[in-house]
Parts: C-alpha cells; sequence; structure tokens
C-alpha cells in the first residue's frame, strides 16, 4: 500500500531556505516515505507522536496516519533547530 504525503506550508518554507543539493535529498527521502513510512534509521520523539529521519545535517519530523494512509511532514530543518 502506498500512502500519500502531505506537507505543511511551513515545512515547505523550511524546504525552500536549504541549498539545491540538500534539497534533492530531502525530496527523494520523503518520497520513498509514501511506500515504507517506517524506513531503517527513524526514530519516534519522545516529544511529541511523531517520527524522524536523518538527511545528513538535516531531520524530517513526520508523523504516520495509518487509517488515512497519509504520512504528513511537519518539519523539515538544520538538526539544532529542528525539535523546537
Amino acid at each position: 500500500m502506498n500512502y500519500s504525503i502531505e506537507i505543511l506550508r511551513i515545512a515547505q518554507k523550511q524546504l525552500a531556505k536549504i541549498d539545491q543539493l540538500h534539497q534533492r535529498r530531502i525530496i527523494d527521502a520523503i518520497r520513498s516515505l509514501a511506500l515504507n513510512p517506517r524506513p531503517s534509521g527513524c526514530r519516534k520523539l519522545s516529544s511529541r507522536p511523531a517520527l524522524r529521519i536523518r538527511i545528513d545535517p538535516y531531520r524530517v519530523i513526520y508523523e504516520i496516519h495509518d487509517t488515512q494512509l497519509l504520512v504528513l511532514v511537519a518539519t523539515i530543518g538544520d538538526r539544532k533547530d529542528a525539535y523546537r
């Protein structure tokens, strides 16, 4: 089953501020979440009901809604800023 991916507007703005090389890698990683929303290396966050994946120095924080087959990307950012 493929999940649909939705990226919040704030995450889209955060992605636009990242350089092109890293943007491509992040977009590829987000697209792969449609096939496997829980890839190896993803971690569940203790502060909120979300998961995160690492792409170089960046983090993608997202929620999975299994009943709707939806992956909701909430935050994309540098590791020092992504968890705030």
